[in-house]
């Protein structure tokens, strides 16, 4: 992106090879910091649901709707915003993004029953949406080619700090304080952000002339593909996907939404999305690296906390502290791999990024119910590593060589393949995990039962032992033997979705390699569409 494409579009004024106006640069440091609170909020509750649930006295269906209505509303917030950005400019709406959202948390924290709560999250998701792609367009925007090794490494930080340790700083809050903090800790922050943004954001006018070529019907398509398609993703796991009716209502309302957006984003005049932006091949490919980078991203950080709250028996502090580990090696790795970006070929980077989570996600597979902070240690230093050194070429490839005109499009975009793979990613994470439990747990049962000495043995000493203490040995024995088992097929399962991401991330290793190489390496300019 050279700086004859920047001064083409009067809106943003050329800007000199090795200069940094500090008003942008502050600005900008606002907006990142916006992102941040705005991509915490999906996994700052993920740790302390049961606080939450408790506090709402909700049933353990509900609660998980505390941060599904947030994903549903944010998904389809992100790609709406390119829109947005170029109606209001970048200025407006990130000002009421940031307003909106702070509003939006006092009101999750005053929530006082379940429905209140799902409504307030909504909201919360929908306007904190707008946040996260203004964020990426503006990085390319404002800043010239030869910062890019400084500039993509610190939104691909945030973008995947943001979700590591949230469960650490809300299994915190909830913990020193009470769950409440986990919205209130926006507030502050959130003003100083929207006030920021409201006297420093000034790199774009709005355009109000598309406002008249709204595509409402493309909004409706769009709004009824991609909320059915993540309420038919986190939904069906836990309830026999299409055998359940209220999901196989939604997944009518996908299709028919998905026919309606996409035969308006090819025919309206200012469709809602421009999808012309999957014309540029190094974007296409960015975005499936991203959509897979998704599935590491949050499959991981969902992965972890279950296995220690359900095998280890943690509690939310504990898994925080347990998971910092990843989230420090990112910070360590983000300078590096800016400093990498422009001296090393992107193919290569994202080749050992990949190879590194393979390798991160091969070392769970030897999983036992006795792993520990020590054990999950280099997993996680390999998770936190591999994901920056993926994220930088994977930013620059995608949204380095596209003209101006088409970044805040593209840039919603490229949001929202990331987070759709996270939630395409969980959905068969836990299908397998139930799957292949169930199964687990028939051919385990099979072996421990009558006729087998050694689970014999095992049943006579544990009733004598429950026996002496006064209670009804063989009842007893049985329900801890049915628990030991149901402990080891859970066990098994995990362990066959690690090899399962072991497998998507080497073959993704490979790939990397035969992908043609950008015109726009790291730092240089250059524009090959």
């Amino acid at each position: 992106m050279s700086s004859t494409t920047i001064s083409g579009k009067p809106a943003a004024p050329a800007v000199p090879s090795d200069h940094i106006d500090r008003k942008k640069a502050i600005a900008f440091v606002a907006m990142v910091f916006g992102m941040f609170m705005a991509i915490l909020d999906i996994q700052i509750v993920s740790a302390s649901l049961a606080e939450i649930q408790a506090g709402l006295s909700a049933s353990s269906d509900e609660i998980s709707w505390v941060q599904t209505s947030y994903l549903i509303a944010e998904v389809i917030m992100i790609p709406l915003s390119g829109f947005l950005g170029r109606l209001l400019s970048t200025r407006v709406l990130f000002t009421v993004s940031a307003a909106g959202f702070t509003a939006a948390s006092i009101l999750c924290a005053t929530a006082t029953n379940i429905d209140q709560m799902i409504v307030y999250r909504a909201i919360q998701g929908f306007i904190g949406g707008g946040m996260i792609p203004s964020v990426f367009a503006a990085a390319f925007t404002i800043f010239p080619p030869s910062k890019r090794s400084i500039v993509s490494p610190i939104i691909g930080l945030v973008a995947t700090l943001a979700p590591t340790i949230g469960p650490t700083v809300g299994g915190y809050l909830s913990h020193a304080f009470s769950w409440h903090w986990l919205f209130l800790v926006n507030v502050i922050p959130g003003i100083i952000v929207a006030f920021a943004a409201w006297n420093l954001i000034d790199f774009d006018k709005g355009d109000k002339s598309l406002f008249s070529k709204f595509d409402w019907w493309g909004l409706a398509g769009m709004a009824a593909f991609l909320g059915s398609l993540e309420y038919v993703l986190e939904e069906g796991p836990r309830n026999d996907w299409l055998q359940d009716s209220t999901i196989f209502f939604f997944a009518i309302v996908l299709v028919m939404g998905a026919l309606l957006f996409f035969y308006r984003a090819f025919t309206a005049e200012e469709p809602i999305v421009d999808l012309r932006a999957f014309k540029n091949l190094n974007f296409a490919f960015g975005s499936v690296f991203s959509f897979i980078m998704g599935v590491g991203l949050y499959g991981l950080t969902y992965l972890y906390p279950v296995y220690l709250g359900r095998i280890r028996g943690y509690d939310a502090l504990m898994i925080g502290e347990a998971l910092f580990v990843s989230g420090l090696a990112m910070f360590m790795t983000a300078p590096v791999a800016g400093f990498l970006s422009t001296r090393m070929d992107p193919r290569l980077m994202m080749m050992i990024g990949f190879a590194g989570f393979a390798a991160g996600t091969w070392t769970v597979t030897g999983l036992t119910a006795d792993w520990d902070f020590y054990e999950l240690l280099l997993p996680q230093i390999l998770r936190g590593c591999s994901l920056m050194l993926c994220m930088v070429p994977i930013n620059n490839l995608a949204l380095g060589t596209l003209p101006l005109s088409r970044l805040k499009n593209a840039s919603g975009l490229f949001n929202l393949t990331r987070n759709l793979g996270g939630a395409v990613g969980l959905a068969v994470i836990n299908t397998v995990l139930t799957d292949r439990g169930v199964l687990h747990y028939a051919q385990l049962s099979e072996n421990v039962r009558w006729g087998n000495p050694e689970a014999e043995e095992l049943m006579a000493s544990m009733s004598k032992n429950f026996a002496s203490h006064g209670i009804d040995g063989s009842t007893a024995a049985l329900s801890q033997i049915s628990a030991m088992v149901h402990r080891q097929a859970s066990l098994m399962s995990f362990i066959d979705v690690f090899y399962i991401l072991t497998m998507l991330f080497a073959t993704l290793a490979f790939l990397s390699v035969l992908m043609r190489k950008p015109a726009a390496a790291g730092g240089g300019g250059g524009g090959g569409h």
